[in-house]
């Protein structure tokens, strides 16, 4: 929906996430900050040294106590209050991309050959995934069971992490930096490409083998998907300036909704309560 419009950051905010523990939004920008935001007043909280010129990932925890941003081949994790707990141990390349797995404080930290996995608390190495390729961005389903990431080479890569089995799926039109899953783990949102594409994950041998279901909508390349929390409504950002709202289920018109930004759409993040959407621009603003 629209509603407040923020500050932002200096030449664009490259990422934003929901915080939990009330009407707090944090971004990251390419002014080397974290910022937090109180949504019911658009004011700022707090603005956090992300350790690097550009800060291009933050997330927060499912309980509202940690947010997580990298920047360069950094990974700062700071508290509720913004105080810094963690910093991990720099990875051998840029950190493309960082996601908590559900159900633990474990963070995933992914970049060139590997997605490495910390606990919080600690900032000990936890389990490695070691993959020989450049992956872009990664999602851990609901449930915990299976990590997937998008890669350089416009493939995707799905590991289940209790026996490190694991699959590739090829031929997207170009490299895959948008991934997003259903609330009950069944479903799982790809992009690499102009459409959404939906990928069934129920059956015995997973996706391997089956037909997506394409979203068409968009002109340009997507930029990110985000899956309500609990609902069953996907969100699309493209570079054609465009946010959608999709509802996969109704076959015959999935699409529910549209806004336009004057530039690109970079970035998207659902509220906890399902209840209101954020999304950026190329040209700094960050709209509700």
């Amino acid at each position: 929906k629209s509603g407040s419009r923020l500050k932002g950051h200096g030449f664009g905010p490259a990422a934003i996430a929901w915080q939990p523990n009330g009407d707090r939004l944090a971004s990251a920008g390419q002014d080397g900050v974290v910022r937090s935001w109180n949504t019911a007043t658009a004011s700022e909280v707090a603005a956090l040294e992300g350790g690097a010129a550009w800060v291009e990932r933050v997330k927060g925890d499912a309980d509202g106590t940690l947010l997580a941003a990298r920047a360069g081949k950094k990974t700062r994790i700071w508290d509720s209050v913004g105080n810094l707990v963690q910093e991990l141990p720099a990875q051998a390349g840029t950190v493309t991309d960082l996601a908590w797995r559900p159900g633990t404080n474990h963070l995933t930290v992914l970049g060139y050959g590997a997605a490495n996995i910390y606990d919080s608390a600690t900032g000990q190495l936890v389990k490695s995934f070691a993959w020989k390729g450049s992956p872009l961005a990664l999602a851990w389903s609901p449930d915990g069971k299976v990590l997937a990431h998008g890669n350089q080479d416009s493939t995707v890569h799905f590991w289940y992490a209790a026996t490190g089995v694991d699959l590739q799926m090829s031929g997207f039109p170009s490299k895959v930096r948008e991934l997003a899953w259903e609330h009950g783990s069944r479903f799982r949102a790809t992009g690499g490409g102009p459409m959404p594409c939906l990928w069934d994950c129920g059956g015995p041998k997973g996706p391997e083998g089956s037909t997506p279901q394409m979203l068409e909508g968009h002109e340009e390349n997507l930029s990110a998907l985000a899956y309500q929390a609990r609902g069953y409504l996907l969100a699309s950002a493209a570079l054609d300036g465009r946010v959608m709202l999709w509802q996969p289920a109704n076959k015959k018109a999935p699409k529910v909704g549209e806004f336009r930004f004057e530039g690109e759409a970079t970035t998207l993040a659902w509220s906890p309560d399902d209840k209101s959407l954020a999304a950026g621009s190329d040209h700094g603003a960050v709209v509700m």
